[in-house]
């Protein structure tokens, strides 16, 4: 009898060391199912962090399509920008017509991962020769609603420099686009003219790199990325290819992120990584402007007379039955100045303007539509100087931009600037 006993609790005690057993691996199936990198991707507010730097995949940190249907739209647009059969132009003026009746602006799925199988039918619904266009082109126009890509790479803190506020107020900052691959250009701007921190009269200055992702043929440079992320702190990336035509994409989301992150910034200079700027000689101009012009500054060297290229070979193409029109006059892209003041309505027009492929000319397709005329600005040769002049430094040294130089070529002109030996 004791020994049937005996048995009997053994078995009970190994029932119960069953049970437990499956019980506890059945627990571990299910958070291992929770924490998947699948899930990581449904769940993107679980991020790897370190320092100022976040990097994520992937993560939208702006709320997609802001309400902004009180925006004014100013008639400068309407009188630059005919409506006629173009698409682009349709677009427009349906937006227009929304945005009066108080609805969303732009419509379509603002879904990343849904928008761009809803335009392509929409494209060939409504664009006769789409199959015609090139391949990029088509690729841009099905991203034209896509306005919400996954932050990769973000760097939240960047406009914080102390504690107290008076310290956190950025004068000038550098929004530098750029691409995975370009790390030798990113350095030279770096160790020259984009160098951060506090400069004459202790005003502050910032800068940021804008990158999205490269070709999936290309080299995985993400690892090398989000080292150089951590230990400069400059990097700010998102999850759209690379193209010249996702450019416009690229400086929406900086204005979303400047709004969030950067929102009482002075001055945005928006340029390229390939551009040679005299630093303190745009901060002297900028301490001499009178508050009011100071506000509503769109500056640079200003194209007035420029209309869409129909040569399908031009990699600014512009296919008649997209666009029809002049270009309203605009800054060119390789290097302007913004107000900070004006970033919140450039913002909210631009929800309401459809997505342009040229993305200096959708800035000032958006400043007309803000109603803010761009000005000129000797200084800013985005055309280059003269050739005889491009190895004089005091010509250089009375610049403010010039486009374009090569990394080497940027420390040779930012040492001979400043060299105490030079004379002008």
């Amino acid at each position: 009898m004791r020994r049937i006993k005996t048995f009997g609790a053994m078995v009970l005690l190994i029932s119960l060391f069953l049970i437990f057993f499956y019980s506890t691996l059945h627990l571990e199936t299910t958070y291992s199912h929770k924490a998947g990198p699948e899930d990581l991707l449904k769940h993107p507010s679980v991020q790897v962090q370190d320092s100022d730097v976040k990097t994520s995949k992937p993560e939208s940190f702006i709320t997609p399509h802001p309400v902004v249907y009180n925006v004014t739209i100013s008639d400068g647009i309407r009188q630059t920008i005919s409506q006629n059969a173009a698409f682009w132009n349709r677009l427009l003026y349906s937006a227009i017509r929304n945005l009066d009746k108080g609805e969303n602006p732009l419509g379509g799925d603002s879904d990343w991962s849904r928008c761009r199988g809803t335009n392509l039918e929409l494209l060939q619904t409504n664009v006769h020769d789409f199959n015609s266009y090139p391949v990029l082109f088509q690729d841009f126009l099905q991203g034209m609603n896509c306005r919400t890509p996954p932050v990769l790479i973000n760097q939240p803190k960047k406009c914080i420099s102390g504690k107290e506020m008076g310290e956190n107020q950025t004068f000038l900052l550098f929004a530098i686009k750029s691409t995975p691959g370009n790390f030798e250009r990113r350095q030279a701007v770096r160790e020259t003219w984009g160098q951060e921190g506090k400069y004459q009269s202790g005003l502050r200055v910032h800068t940021v790199f804008l990158l999205g992702t490269s070709p999936e043929d290309d080299p995985n440079l993400s690892p090398l990325l989000s080292f150089e992320a951590r230990h400069y702190g400059d990097i700010l990336q998102w999850d759209f290819h690379e193209s010249l035509l996702n450019l416009t994409l690229k400086m929406n989301m900086f204005l979303q992120w400047t709004l969030k992150y950067c929102p009482h910034v002075s001055f945005v200079f928006s340029g390229d990584d390939d551009v040679f700027v005299n630093t303190h000689a745009l901060l002297s101009y900028l301490q001499s402007l009178e508050p009011s012009k100071a506000s509503q500054l769109y500056l640079g060297h200003i194209i007035s007379t420029a209309g869409p290229l129909r040569d399908p070979k031009s990699k600014y193409y512009i296919p008649l039955s997209f666009y029809d029109g002049p270009y309203p006059a605009y800054a060119g892209g390789g290097g302007f100045l913004i107000s900070g003041a004006l970033l919140q309505s450039l913002y909210s027009v631009s929800q309401v303007i459809p997505f342009f492929p040229i993305d200096d000319v959708y800035t000032g397709m958006c400043f007309k539509a803000v109603g803010v005329t761009p000005e000129a600005h000797a200084g800013f040769q985005t055309f280059d100087v003269k050739e005889q002049d491009r190895e004089n430094l005091c010509i250089h040294k009375d610049l403010i931009l010039i486009h374009q130089r090569s990394p080497q070529q940027m420390k040779k002109l930012w040492k001979g600037i400043h060299s105490p030996l030079l004379t002008c």
